[in-house]
Parts: C-alpha cells; sequence; structure tokens
C-alpha cells in the first residue's frame, strides 16, 4: 500500500506538471487553429510557413482564459491516473500472490527460457494495463471534454460529479467507453512492440544479453518505448477523437470534426486527408498542402 500511495503521489505531480501540454495536444488534435500560420525556418534553415507551437498556443489559452485556463480537466486526470494505479499495482500483486502459492511445486517445472519470460511479463503487465485503462476510462472522456469545452466557450461539462449526469442522460452508458477500443488497441500493441524489440535487441543487437526483465526495461526504455509509441499515435489521435464525436461540444461537430459513424470510419477519414500524426508534435508545425487556416473568429461568444 506504501509503494502504491508513493505511485499515486508521484504520478499526481508529474500529470499536474504536464498537463499545460496535455491540453495544447488535444485541442491541436482535434483541428482547432486559433492563430494564423507565421513564416518561420525549418530545421534546415529554409523558410516555410508553420502553424502556432507548444508556447505561442499557451500564451493564446492564458489570454482568455488566465494561467488557471491551461489546468481545465485537470481534476478528472488526476482521479484518472490515482485510480489507474491503484488498479494496475492490485492486478500484478495478484500474480505474484498466485506465484508464491506455486512455489512449492515449482521446482517440477523446468525453467522458462528468457523469451518464455518476457511474453509472460508482457502477457501480466497488459492486462493489468488494460484493467486500468478499463475503469479509467470515463474520467478520460470528461477530461478530453473539459478541454475541448475551450473552442465553443461552452460550461456543459463543469464540475465533478455534474459530468457523469450529462454523460449518462445524453448518451446512457456506453458514452462513457466513447473511444475506448482503439485506446485499448493501442496500449497493447505498443506495450508488445516495446518488449519484444527490447528483447531482440538485448539478445542479438548487445553484447552482453540480459538476466532478468527489469534490466531489459532499463535498456529498451528509452528507445523502444519512443519508437512505439510513434507507431502507435494514431490510436491515441482515433480514440481521442471519438471520446468527444457528437457529444453536444462545438468541438466535436461539424466544422470541426465529421459526425463519425465508427472509430473505423474516423481512421479512414483521417487516413485518406494525411492527418494521422495530427498533434504528434507541438513543434515546428508545417502548414499541410492545401490547407488554409484563418484566424477563429469569436463567433460563440
Amino acid at each position: 500500500m506504501a509503494d502504491s500511495a508513493s505511485q499515486v503521489l508521484l504520478g499526481s505531480g508529474l500529470t499536474a506538471l504536464s498537463q499545460p501540454l496535455m491540453y495544447v495536444k488535444v485541442l491541436v488534435q482535434v483541428g482547432y487553429e486559433p492563430l494564423p500560420p507565421t513564416l518561420g525556418r525549418n530545421l534546415f534553415g529554409r523558410q516555410v510557413y508553420q502553424l502556432p507551437g507548444l508556447f505561442a498556443y499557451a500564451k493564446h489559452i492564458m489570454k482568455i482564459d488566465g494561467r488557471a485556463g491551461l489546468f481545465k480537466g485537470l481534476t478528472p486526470r488526476l482521479c484518472s491516473g490515482a485510480i489507474g494505479t491503484i488498479v494496475h499495482s492490485q492486478v500484478l500483486q495478484r500474480y505474484q500472490e498466485a506465484d508464491q502459492e506455486e512455489e512449492p511445486g515449482s521446482s517440477l517445472k523446468e525453467p522458462l527460457s528468457s523469451l518464455e519470460q518476457v511474453i509472460k511479463e508482457t502477457s501480466r503487465e497488459m492486462v493489468a494495463r488494460s484493467a486500468a485503462t478499463l475503469v479509467t476510462h470515463p474520467f478520460h472522456v470528461i477530461t478530453l471534454r473539459c478541454m475541448v469545452q475551450f473552442i465553443g466557450r461552452e460550461t456543459k461539462y463543469s464540475g465533478i460529479f455534474s459530468p457523469f449526469v450529462t454523460i449518462y442522460r445524453e448518451e446512457g452508458i456506453l458514452g462513457f467507453f466513447a473511444g475506448l477500443v482503439p485506446r485499448l488497441l493501442g496500449d497493447v500493441l505498443s506495450l508488445w512492440l516495446c518488449n519484444m524489440l527490447a528483447y531482440l535487441i538485448n539478445t542479438y543487437a548487445l553484447e552482453n544479453g540480459v538476466s532478468t526483465i527489469s534490466e531489459m526495461k532499463s535498456y529498451s526504455q528509452a528507445v523502444t518505448g519512443f519508437f512505439a509509441s510513434m507507431l502507435t499515435y494514431p490510436f491515441v489521435l482515433v480514440s481521442n477523437l471519438m471520446a468527444i464525436n457528437n457529444c453536444g461540444l462545438a468541438g466535436g461537430l461539424p466544422p470541426y470534426a465529421p459526425n463519425y459513424s465508427s472509430w473505423l470510419d474516423c481512421w479512414s477519414q483521417l487516413l485518406k486527408e494525411g492527418n494521422m500524426s495530427r498533434g504528434n508534435s507541438l513543434f515546428f508545425r508545417k502548414v499541410p498542402a492545401g490547407k488554409l487556416y484563418v484566424r477563429e473568429e469569436k463567433r460563440f461568444r
């Protein structure tokens, strides 16, 4: 319990610090561009028109809502992080207890190979993460909708308990799990890609292999984690868009977002538009070819 409590406190602190970045990222993912492109230089020194980056976007939000405006949606996100950490640790603890109960007869079994051990640990981690995601997804949906309210200046999802009532009244139980499927798929694919790539790197690319799962994670965290997150980013984007799709907020309705019939429909349309990586980078954001952005008028006020 003490370990879980320390993880919750650490996670809450990191969540609060990263909230402005996630806020800007979500608005960019939706396609909301309130500021016109500016003439800048890319990494090679050539002049190109660029969309506003993280700091310019954050400054625009502060101009309208003040510094506190950068932390919209923080409360449900903190709840999601705390509950998710507890569920994740409890699931892994159950696996550890099951292993301890099997120890008396474990000497009769053949030891697992390194690959089998990786598959075993990854499978357990997949179950733990999926359980945490399933339990906390309603808070994730509310977090996203609290942020997207900035576009239309709504207050529909304000407060702690009223968003739950609003979603249940308008969308039923399924409304709490909007965008869940692509989010779960992205998490699972990212986890397996990360751990299997790490296994291959540590087994065949490094001179000395690793003997424990913890060593494997220490080698692979930076390289394979970043690579896996890039490959599975479209699942994150589609999940977030489906969580706000047609929810009664301006940011989830045309012209910002079409009414998607399913997450596969959302994926297909983003793929056709070439927007599968929208919001993946908040710096050096080049204006897409053939796309015109105009300054957003205050038409919702």
